[in-house]
C-alpha cells in the first residue's frame, strides 16, 4: 500500500514539506518500502489518509536516502513516525522515555486516527507535547540505544 502515499526521497523534499505544510499535522513515516512492519504501517496510513485529509498530510521517507534526518531523529528502529505542525516538531508522551517519535506500527486504524486528532487539537492550542490517547498495551515496547556516549 506504500505506493498510495507520496514519498520523499531527499533532504530538500523533506525540508520543503516541513516548511510548507500549514494548519495540518504532518506525518513522516521513516522506513523502507520492503520492510514487512513498514508495509503493515503503510496499509494503516493509506487507509486513513482520506479520512484525515483535513487534519493531516502523510508522507513516506526512505531512511537510506535521508541520512541527515535519520541521524537527527535517532531512527534506529523502523518504522518510526514523526509528527510536525506548522513546521514545529510535535512530541507525544507514549509513556516511554522517547517522546520524539512513534516506533513500530499502530495496532489499529483507530489508534492512528485518535493520535492525529489529539496532536491536531493540542497543536491548535499551542501545545508542543501531548498525551497519547493510545492504550499502553497497544504501544510497541523497545529499549533506547545510545550510541557514541
Amino acid at each position: 500500500m506504500s505506493f498510495l502515499l507520496p514519498k520523499l526521497t531527499n533532504k530538500k523534499e523533506v525540508d520543503q514539506v516541513i516548511k510548507s505544510t500549514a494548519e495540518k499535522v504532518l506525518v513522516l513515516r521513516f522506513g523502507r518500502d520492503e520492510d514487512p512492519v513498514c508495509l503493515q504501517l503503510d496499509d494503516i496510513l493509506s487507509k486513513t489518509s482520506s479520512d484525515l485529509s483535513k487534519m493531516a498530510a502523510i508522507y513516506l521517507v526512505d531512511v537510506d536516502r535521508t541520512p541527515v534526518y535519520t541521524q537527527y531523529f535517532d531512527i534506529s528502529y523502523i518504522p518510526s513516525t514523526v509528527f510536525f505542525f506548522n513546521g514545529q516538531h510535535m512530541k507525544v508522551d507514549y509513556g516511554s522515555p522517547d517522546h520524539t517519535k512513534f516506533v513500530g506500527s499502530f495496532k489499529t486504524k483507530q489508534d492512528f486516527i485518535d493520535l492525529i486528532e489529539v496532536i491536531y487539537r493540542g497543536a491548535m492550542r499551542g501545545k508542543l507535547i501531548v498525551q497519547s490517547p493510545i492504550d499502553p498495551k497497544n504501544i510497541p515496547k523497545y529499549d533506547l540505544l545510545y550510541q557514541d556516549i
